[in-house]
């Protein structure tokens, strides 16, 4: 170490360092130094676990890394972040003093303290850096109530690479993102682009949140899968990076479904994650099975906010709508004989399933999918509401306009997809588990601008107010917002 130090400073203070003395002195300045670390207990762990050596002093000081290092972060506005999150300027002026030390430095020790503060300075950028254009700024799962989608973020691997880098150019390039949809949204942003009926700061603002999402990774990684993305109100089956198959679909009610609120208009209520209770999760599951002509197990929610109420407006409701009432799990004969106006709803004393048939709620087939919501893809019999724009209109479900053709995708031409069909159009309806073989991932998210297939920037709008949550945190962390 004092020799390849004294070698690049002809500073005698460097000559006589010895690594031992240095790792007791860089130990006393990680622990003081916490508080201006992104991830101190992995730095002081990896320090620990190789022997306090100061590798970007020693491996990137003396050859242009650290000038190319902060090349790259002056320009991380052309991700929307602000280059100052790097600290360029402050890494460049103490990279200078320290080789220009021989006129600062007189003794080891002093050595050895500013030795170990501009190690500390240029693993912490590097590190925070390349989690940034990898991961995200933002971890999502931090920021929903509702997201239950496996998000990888940084971890001791990812940012141990930092400390092993050949080649400074070529590892920054590397971890550029590549990704075409996001080099489509990035050269909008650069280019100033401004959407049709937006304003060019709403423009830029949706731009940097849907880049943001891009930047984590969520994203299946299977070839085949079921993706629904709640703001377009549609479904696709992705199969080798193309859509196969796509159809409209309802999902849950929204606390922006009037769109009172924007991107470039918000106030303080917004920004935080509040779901409307019907509002569709934000999911990763596979598809397991179907069941054809499905019963209904009313929740409890729904049942007292809504079917009570019908019950008591019209005695014949339920057998009109081929609800079962059942009371400590038996089944009461005759439901329009009680006065559901005298019904406490707060009891929780009956319970309501609907029978297959015409008038179930969830039509004639719904696909099933392990999550914590107990949400599913079903048929509906409501079929207006696939005309509206804004079909954000369900209790948390995803209905869809052509059930039978995603069971014929999912099924293909099997005796288990014929089977679905026939049961579909029975007169006297029952219902029937059918297993899928193999199973099929499904990826419900959120996305408001996105590149087409014939690359056309596509955007919708902000039924959820998922867009004002993420920009709202993410705006210490972008150009022209710091």
């Amino acid at each position: 170490m004092g020799q390849t130090l004294y070698k690049h400073t002809h500073n005698p203070a460097f000559k006589d360092a010895d690594p031992e003395e240095f790792a007791a002195v860089f130990k006393r300045v990680l622990a003081v130094n916490r508080a201006k670390m992104s991830n101190p207990d992995f730095m002081s762990h990896y320090y620990a676990s190789n022997g306090y050596e100061p590798v970007f002093v020693l491996n990137h000081l003396w050859n242009g890394d650290v000038e190319t290092m902060v090349a790259y972060y002056r320009k991380a506005n052309e991700h929307g972040l602000d280059p100052k999150l790097f600290k360029p300027d402050h890494l460049v002026a103490m990279a200078n003093r320290f080789k220009a030390a021989k006129s600062s430095i007189k003794t080891t020790r002093e050595a050895y303290y500013a030795m170990a503060k501009l190690e500390i300075a240029l693993a912490n950028s590097l590190i925070n850096y390349s989690g940034d254009l990898q991961f995200g700024v933002l971890n999502p799962r931090k920021l929903y109530s509702r997201y239950f989608i496996k998000t990888a973020r940084p971890d001791s691997i990812s940012m141990g690479r930092v400390f092993n880098i050949g080649d400074m150019h070529a590892y920054l390039d590397s971890i550029q993102p590549k990704d075409p949809e996001y080099l489509a949204l990035q050269k909008a942003y650069l280019d100033g682009f401004v959407a049709k009926k937006m304003s060019k700061e709403e423009t830029r603002r949706i731009l940097l949140v849907n880049m943001e999402r891009l930047r984590w990774k969520n994203k299946p990684a299977e070839t085949r899968y079921v993706y629904v993305n709640i703001p377009d109100f549609r479904l696709d089956v992705i199969d080798s990076g193309k859509s196969v198959l796509n159809m409209k679909v309802c999902v849950g009610e929204g606390r922006n479904k009037q769109y009172l609120n924007s991107l470039e208009s918000y106030n303080d209520t917004c920004k935080e994650d509040k779901p409307f209770p019907h509002e569709t999760p934000l999911l990763y599951s596979v598809i397991h099975s179907v069941e054809v002509n499905p019963v209904w197990n009313i929740p409890r929610s729904i049942a007292t906010k809504e079917i009570i109420v019908q019950a008591a407006d019209d005695p014949y409701y339920l057998s009109n709508k081929g609800i079962n009432v059942y009371h400590n799990d038996k089944l009461v004969k005759d439901p329009e004989t009680i006065d559901w106006s005298k019904v406490d709803p707060r009891k929780d004393e009956y319970e309501f399933k609907q029978q297959p048939g015409d008038q179930n709620s969830l039509g004639k087939i719904k696909f099933l999918f392990e999550n914590r919501s107990s949400v599913y893809l079903h048929d509906t019999p409501a079929k207006d509401a696939f005309h509206y724009t804004m079909r954000a209109v369900s209790h948390g479900c995803v209905r869809l306009e052509k059930p039978l053709d995603l069971a014929h995708n999912l099924f293909r031409d099997t005796t288990r997809y014929n089977l679905i069909a026939k049961d579909m159009q029975e007169e006297d309806p029952s219902p029937e588990d059918i297993a899928l073989r193999p199973r099929v991932p499904v990826y419900i998210t959120y996305v408001t601008c996105w590149a087409d297939q014939d690359g056309q920037l596509q955007f919708r709008r902000d039924v959820y107010g998922q867009d004002i949550v993420l920009y709202d945190h993410m705006k210490k962390f972008l150009y022209g917002n710091m």
